[in-house]
């Protein structure tokens, strides 16, 4: 814990906490402060005005990275169109079969999960354990819809869903050190106009209040964008 805290506490004395960093200047101090040895994640955090109780503030919406996150995710569909979804790039089908296995285990071995309508009261069963995962398809990040192939392939190429946690923050992982330095702005960018475009029609006061990046295990850099 010693030696963390005295990493943390050098690379922090690298930035200037009270200055807001134009972006491009941010992600070029990101990289040069990361020094763990694997390629670290870039991360967004966002901090909103909303009132995270009321569910009219809610914000959960999903955004198309350009150049995807760098993660690959492991997807399961819930679906009846079972050749559709294989050749689109479903990891695993979610059958009957997988679903009471499912409500036995409560282990969900994927990343993300896509549904078709005709397995929504089947999924029923199992909305507690994915719902408590943050996994439950849900049609404000689109993954609930009749287009099995259509949801699977937007995933496969960079979309993300993101939701406010109950401090009324967003964090999404955008891309990783290894990225170029205009792939991570394009994404970052991205992310925050789709943020902005979300914001709820019955807030009266500033929507967002910050923005922040860090790397994974980095010290955050608050940004103007």
């Amino acid at each position: 814990m010693g030696k963390k805290s005295k990493r943390i506490k050098e690379l922090r004395e690298k930035i200037d906490r009270d200055k807001i960093y134009p972006l491009e200047e941010a992600v070029t101090l990101i990289k040069e402060i990361s020094n763990v040895k694997f390629d670290a994640s870039v991360e967004v955090h966002v901090n909103l005005g909303i009132d995270p109780k009321k569910g009219d503030q809610i914000i959960r919406s999903s955004v198309m990275l350009p150049h995807g996150n760098g993660k690959v995710k492991k997807i399961i569909a819930f679906t009846t169109k079972v050749e559709e979804a294989k050749k689109a790039g479903a990891d695993i089908i979610g059958d009957e079969d997988y679903i009471k296995e499912l409500k036995k285990t409560s282990k969900c071995d994927f990343d993300v999960a896509v549904a078709t309508p005709e397995m929504m009261p089947k999924i029923a069963s199992i909305a507690k354990i994915l719902g408590q995962k943050g996994l439950m398809p849900n049609p404000k990040s689109g993954t609930i819809g009749p287009n099995v192939v259509k949801m699977i392939e937007e995933l496969k190429k960079g979309k993300e869903a993101y939701k406010n946690d109950d401090s009324g923050n967003l964090h999404l992982a955008i891309g990783k050190i290894s990225f170029d330095d205009q792939k991570l702005i394009e994404n970052i960018t991205e992310f925050i106009n789709s943020v902005r475009k979300v914001k709820p029609s019955s807030l009266k006061s500033t929507y967002v209040k910050s923005i922040t990046v860090s790397s994974s295990m980095g010290p955050g850099i608050k940004i103007s964008v």
